[in-house]
């Protein structure tokens, strides 16, 4: 799990609503690590699946590419140690 150091200001960058959306990164840990430590290998590995499906499901009408995007990005983080 990675933890922001509090005591640095936060990076100014563009949004990055695929890798790093600004509304899941609020506080020290990001959603999706809170989500991880909250669940099992397994649930986890279910959860991202789930999300890489609907992503997928919705593209041609809500999303386009992003959505295409962010399931590979579900996927890819399923699968990263």
């Amino acid at each position: 799990m990675t933890h922001r150091n509090v005591t640095q200001p936060w990076p100014d960058k563009s949004p990055d609503n695929v890798n790093n959306p600004a509304h899941y990164t609020q506080g020290l840990v990001e959603c999706i690590e809170a989500i991880q430590s909250a669940l099992t290998e397994e649930e986890f590995r279910g959860y991202c699946k789930g999300n890489a499906m609907k992503y997928i499901w919705r593209e041609k009408h809500k999303g386009g590419d992003e959505s295409l995007a962010k399931a590979v990005w579900y996927l890819n983080r399923r699968y990263t140690p």
